[in-house]
């Protein structure tokens, strides 16, 4: 099996480099055969089947020698006894740079799954940034993954096709690789929701041949007026993928029957000046859609991109779209970043870092995102943005993130131009700085040297992370002293609304946690990077809540298709015990043991260390009220109709008498009052004394019980243990 894997990949390298030297493949598959021999995956195969696979992917995009070698070898330092050391020393310096930017962190300890995978993001763009190759790895790597997702068990198939989708489906999209964002996507909407998948598959399945028939007529008719042209050409009908057919239903609201554009026409040609000839060929012979034509060959799109697309109403009143490209253009749009490979056989490419922009962008504002919801927040709006293009006065072509305001575009211009910003002008009108702009406009930025800088509020207003990151940065260098009083502010506020007190969220120990995780030198930079919205204060509570085992932090990244019945099955957690914590969610509950509180009982929560909150009744002589721990109390409440029993200690002194024993557990029979244990001395002077534990609902409960008990012949003492 592995020898015909391994066959076939150098079968396929041979097709677009035929004569090279592919030595060092060979020893990367003898070295990685030896290190994972013994392995297997969870569906029973050889491990090494999965780097051939990925490695077959690579040369299916027509990737270099030394991507195919690290490939081939991505695993080996993560999963086998193979060293760092000896992979450099093997395999020299770039194969290594290559597997260690694939490499998944060491084993660090992180609060959450999101700031795990956060950090890995990191370390891949960062990589990234010095070779390109490292994120196609990577995104051959998750597609492997997810083909043989089936044999992993539920609940992380949902976690992969979730983070597929949110992550690396956009990440394919952004480097233009359409060949494995499409197949990504619907292997994630598989997992996501499989009912909505496979009812999707059979009813286009059942349609498949009516239209077929359809397309096949204007395939027809377009490659003979074509052929009158004198243009050769390649015209084809693809189907729709699942997931955007999927997506369309779902955005639009629309059946399957409604959808009539499952189909799209490519139309391939030599020249540019052909694909417009084309396009007037196509407008000439069928209607076009008002508003559905976009020229993606004047204006490339940011994954570099280049197409004419546009709608028609074709023969029988139905629309069809059509792209119409180059073969060169056609290429880019299946492997993206790929067919502009800069090492690829020796060759430079001047035009790709200009085509990364976007990836410098991201690596300039996740520097200074500490927190990891913020970090996936912008991250997905960088990846899977819809764009808007504008131009500038001059006639330069301005590509943002759809949403985008005159202040975004003043920052991708220059940070200065935003910094002095008062106003903008749109197609030659003031418009307001929360104006969307469209494609076509034409912005220009009205600036003034007596500004003094952008205004916080624009941080509400902005779409774009390289917008906010400039922002954020202008208050940081020239708001210091305002931005720590604000961060501290912000603290206190979030604390207060916790029901933690601020001296205890700001305690020394809380402190020294905080910023050795976020690698911040003390508390004024915490107070500075909460200030300029880099760190959340929310998040900092939970840490501390966390920590003290006061909540467990979600786990999830984001929402998708089937959220909202995991959201339904975690609801339940918010109480526990007939107890709610205020400002805390999921929290582990204990009553004490000293004072037994019950429903109707006043009472106060005190953090323990790594034990969650323990509830007291507000008179017990254990609560420690001194200011050291008086930061450790927290708000806790009795839920309404609380249905829960509650254990209770009741002291009784009495006249010791035959039958007093009796008499005392007639009554909890009576009352139907479960008894748990019942304690009973003979003291000096012929009295008796019992201690009776029982299980109550709430104090009126407890109250009539005293009662009943202090009615009994020869009882002259009755009361609730105290500790």
């Amino acid at each position: 099996m592995l020898t015909e894997l391994y066959d076939k990949l150098i079968k396929r390298i041979r097709t677009y480099n035929e004569h090279g030297d592919l030595s060092l493949i060979e020893k990367a598959y003898l070295v990685a055969k030896d290190a994972h021999a013994g392995q297997e995956r969870l569906s029973g195969e050889p491990f090494l089947v999965h780097p051939l696979k990925v490695a077959y992917i690579l040369a299916e995009i027509e990737l270099d020698t030394v991507a195919i070698v690290a490939a081939i070898l991505h695993d080996v330092v993560e999963d086998t006894s193979y060293t760092k050391e000896q992979l450099q020393e093997e395999f020299g310096e770039e194969v290594y740079m290559l597997v260690d930017g694939v490499t998944k962190l060491g084993k660090i300890s992180y609060t959450t799954k999101e700031e795990q995978q956060v950090e890995n993001l990191r370390k891949m763009f960062l990589a990234m940034a010095k070779n390109i190759r490292v994120v196609l790895i990577k995104l051959a790597d998750r597609l492997h993954n997810m083909r043989t997702l089936k044999y992993m068990p539920k609940d992380k198939q949902y976690e992969k096709a979730k983070e597929t989708l949110e992550i690396y489906a956009p990440l394919a999209h952004r480097l233009g690789i359409s060949k494995i964002k499409w197949e990504l996507e619907d292997l994630s909407l598989r997992y996501l929701d499989p009912d909505g998948y496979y009812e999707l598959v059979n009813k286009i399945a059942t349609k498949r041949q009516e239209r077929e028939v359809y397309v096949e007529d204007i395939v027809n008719t377009l490659k003979e007026k074509t052929k009158e042209l004198g243009i050769k050409c390649s015209v084809d009908g693809r189907p729709k993928h699942f997931y955007s057919i999927y997506r369309k239903m779902k955005t639009q609201q629309k059946t399957l029957e409604q959808i009539y554009d499952l189909f799209a026409l490519r139309v391939i040609v030599s020249t540019v000046k052909e694909c417009y000839m084309v396009l007037g060929l196509v407008h000439d012979l069928y209607k076009p859609v008002p508003g559905r034509f976009k020229d993606y060959i004047a204006m490339p799109k940011a994954n570099m991109y280049q197409s004419l697309h546009t709608t028609l109403i074709g023969p029988k009143g139905f629309p069809i779209e059509i792209q119409i490209r180059t073969w060169d253009m056609h290429k880019v749009a299946e492997v993206g970043i790929a067919a502009h490979w800069k090492y690829k056989e020796g060759k430079t490419n001047n035009d790709l870092d200009a085509k990364l922009e976007w990836l410098r962008m991201i690596l300039d504002w996740q520097k200074d995102t500490k927190d990891a919801r913020q970090f996936m927040k912008s991250l997905r709006v960088e990846l899977f943005e819809e764009e808007v293009f504008v131009f500038t006065p001059k006639g330069d072509v301005v590509s943002l993130p759809y949403g985008s305001t005159p202040i975004d575009f003043a920052y991708r211009i220059h940070s200065d131009v935003g910094d002095k910003m008062m106003g903008a002008k749109v197609n030659n009108k003031i418009v307001t700085l929360t104006y969307k702009l469209k494609n076509g406009d034409i912005v220009e930025i009205l600036t003034s040297a007596s500004v003094q800088g952008p205004s916080r509020d624009w941080l509400k207003i902005v779409k774009s992370s390289h917008a906010r990151n400039k922002i954020n940065q202008w208050f940081k260098k020239n708001k210091k002293e305002e931005n720590v009083l604000r961060g501290k502010e912000l603290l206190e506020r979030e604390s207060k609304k916790s029901g933690i007190s601020f001296a205890h969220i700001a305690s020394q120990e809380n402190i020294e946690e905080i910023c050795n995780k976020y690698k911040l030198n003390g508390i004024e930079e915490l107070y500075l990077n909460l200030g300029v919205g880099n760190i959340s204060p929310k998040k900092i509570i939970t840490l501390v809540k966390v920590k003290e085992g006061l909540e467990r932090e979600n786990d999830e990244l984001g929402t998708n298709v089937n959220d909202k019945q995991h959201k339904k099955k975690d609801s339940s957690l918010n109480h526990q015990k007939g107890v709610i914590v205020k400002g805390v969610n999921n929290c582990l509950v204990k009553f004490s043991q000293c004072c037994n509180p019950v429903p109707g009982d006043e009472i106060v929560g005190f953090i323990t260390k790594g034990r969650g909150v323990s509830v007291h009744r507000s008179d017990c002589d254990n609560v420690v009220l001194d200011l050291q721990n008086r930061g450790r109390l927290i708000e806790v409440s009795w839920i309404e109709k609380n249905k829960d029993y509650y254990k209770t200690d009741i002291k009784i002194k009495a006249s010791d008498r035959v039958g007093l024993i009796v008499e005392v557990t007639n009554i909890t029979n009576d009352l139907k009052i479960p008894l748990i244990s019942l304690n009973a001395q003979r003291k000096k002077n012929r009295t008796a004394e019992m201690i009776i534990t029982l299980k109550i609902s709430n104090t009126k409960e407890l109250d009539k019980i005293i009662k009943r008990y202090s009615a009994i012949e020869g009882v002259y003492y009755v009361e609730r243990k105290k500790g």
